[in-house]
């Protein structure tokens, strides 16, 4: 396929999961579930806003826009905050689909008269990736609705394999090239370049993510009641908050039941713990005898292949991710049971690393030497370690809920670390002599 034909098929995806997402009455589209996040419609015209902005009027104030600019800025996610947006004078459900439509007709016109190797293809790119972030940031709206459950319980997943829970593989020190450049991941971030080299010491990783089934073997030995296993700043957080237990086991700590999308169910003991702080996942590390990996050393045991000395496109080699090898694109609505991917291990070992939940690493969002910002400026630096009195800490691994086509190993996230409504998740790291 050609790049045309590859950005408007992933425009078309996008937008067709955006709008399965929305496909609702109006009031519940309107429905603010949370202050913690936007209301549906906000996303989605939000998501049509940002279009047009970067691809009709090339992220310039002086185009004339679609909207009308008292209407424009009720899109601006710096000028209003998530909880504001319930209050505000948005765009009725169908006025908004009408705009996203609109905007995306033209967009494919622009689309098609640009030249296939035209620098702009980067700024398509760029939008598919914003669509895409915004679905899963709606999937996380719906985890937190109240009520009749709107969504099913989500598509089958390949069965675990037993063993691998608490097993971890060894990344033996030396060198690798971290980030990517624009040569050979054309549609990467501006944080996850530039490539450069850097020398890691040898670590263990958890050759799966942590599970449920032993997270629970931390409440009941009483971690959530134990400050020898928290940071202060953790164990403020964790008292402030009365966290008993990952969000939606609530009571279910107790009697092993979860509540998922509004479906109550038993909690797998084989599957990935999700919706986890930081500070939760710092404490199970220090209780289990470990620690977070960096995010350095996370894509080094992802991305690395040190016969050939060379990164792989993903942790199995080149071929594209599909339902064999990952759990992406959101149909599942979970992650899949540990062991699920053998065929997609990393070099190392290491399995299911893209994927199923976002893991958390000990890492500040800081940018690589060489950090250029890309078109759209505000994406990472503002959130930078030291440029604002935010607190973040990086996210690696793509969850569930993340589109196949935007996710690659140098690809970082970043969050508050109280933050839980997000499908995150741990893997475990040691130092190699431990």
């Amino acid at each position: 396929m050609t790049t045309h034909e590859v950005l408007a098929d992933e425009l078309t995806k996008a937008r067709q999961r955006t709008l399965r997402l929305v496909d609702f009455d109006d009031a519940e589209v309107r429905r603010q579930y949370d202050p913690l996040m936007s209301p549906l419609v906000w996303d989605l015209a939000h998501i049509g806003q940002q279009e047009e902005w970067w691809l009709l009027r090339g992220g310039n104030a002086d185009r004339p826009g679609l909207l009308s600019p008292q209407v424009d800025q009720l899109y601006d996610a710096f000028t209003h905050s998530r909880a504001s947006r319930g209050e505000l004078p948005l765009l009725p459900p169908a006025d908004a689909r009408a705009y996203c439509d609109t905007v995306r007709g033209r967009a494919l016109d622009v689309l098609e008269a640009l030249p296939d190797d035209h620098p702009d293809a980067f700024t398509f790119a760029m939008v598919v990736s914003h669509e895409n972030q915004h679905d899963e940031t709606m999937l996380q709206a719906l985890s937190l609705r109240s009520g009749a459950p709107l969504l099913d319980r989500g598509a089958a997943l390949p069965p675990g394999r037993a063993g691998v829970a608490g097993t971890s593989v060894l990344v033996p020190a030396g060198e690798f090239v971290l980030g990517v450049d624009a040569t050979t991941e054309p549609f990467s971030l501006d944080n996850e370049r530039p490539a450069h080299v850097v020398d890691v010491p040898a670590f263990r990783i958890g050759r799966v993510p942590v599970t449920n089934g032993e997270w629970r073997g931390f409440i009941d030995d009483g971690g959530y009641r134990e400050p020898r296993w928290w940071s202060a700043e953790g164990w403020a957080h964790c008292r402030q908050a009365a966290l008993t237990a990952p969000l939606f086991w609530g009571d279910g700590a107790l009697t092993g039941t979860r509540t998922r999308f509004g479906h109550v169910e038993d909690i797998p003991d084989d599957e990935p713990v999700q919706h986890i702080t930081y500070f939760e996942a710092e404490a199970y590390a220090a209780w289990a005898g470990a620690r977070l990996p960096t995010e350095v050393e996370w894509e080094k045991a992802c991305a690395w292949d040190p016969a050939t000395r060379s990164r792989r496109r993903y942790p199995w080699g080149a071929s594209a991710p599909t339902a064999a090898l990952a759990n992406l694109g959101g149909d599942a609505l979970r992650p899949a049971p540990v062991g699920a991917y053998p065929a997609a291990a990393s070099a190392y070992g290491a399995e299911q690393m893209l994927g199923d939940m976002w893991e958390w690493t000990s890492s500040p969002l800081r940018p690589w030497p060489g950090f250029t910002p890309m078109v759209y400026e505000n994406y990472s630096q503002p959130f930078f370690d030291g440029v604002t009195t935010g607190d973040y800490r990086v996210l690696r691994g793509g969850s569930w809920a993340v589109a196949p086509g935007i996710l690659r190993p140098s690809f970082r996230n970043w969050d508050h670390p109280i933050r839980r409504q997000i499908f995150s998740g741990v893997r475990l790291a040691w130092d190699a002599d431990v």
